[in-house]
């Protein structure tokens, strides 16, 4: 009878591993706590960097993973005369916009999508990104 219940245990971890690693596997393992498909990529139409003539540098605190990456791109992208591109390995979004914008319009736009804004600077040489 021991050995039925044990057998039983171990059949249920071996179960919910598997399940596990195929569910990491499908949708990826994310930082956020959530096991969702990654958020659909919004795009940008308008993908001529000269319309562009302002360029920014923002530095973004909790971006952990790619998904956060992704969260912060769409909540920009989803803007007007919005494009942006997010770097995890130095958690810096470089963002290109049609006319000039404050400080306080992009922290609200990276707050809203759960993010911390914490340095927006203007970048001056524009034909080295």
């Amino acid at each position: 009878m021991g050995n039925l219940v044990i057998g039983l245990i171990l059949i249920v971890v071996i179960g919910g591993a598997i399940w596990g690693t195929v569910k990491r596997i499908r949708y990826g393992s994310s930082c956020c706590g959530e096991y969702d498909p990654a958020p659909k990529k919004i795009r940008v139409s308008d993908r001529n960097k000269k319309n562009y003539p302002f360029v920014y540098e923002l530095s973004v605190d909790g971006m952990h993973c790619s998904n956060c990456t992704r969260r912060v791109e769409n909540a920009l992208n989803s803007r007007y005369g919005f494009w942006a591109v997010a770097d995890l390995a130095s958690r810096t979004v470089t963002l290109r916009t049609k006319s000039e914008v404050q400080e306080d319009v992009c922290s609200k736009i990276v707050s809203d999508a759960g993010y911390v804004l914490l340095n927006m600077k203007p970048i001056k040489n524009q034909e080295d990104i």
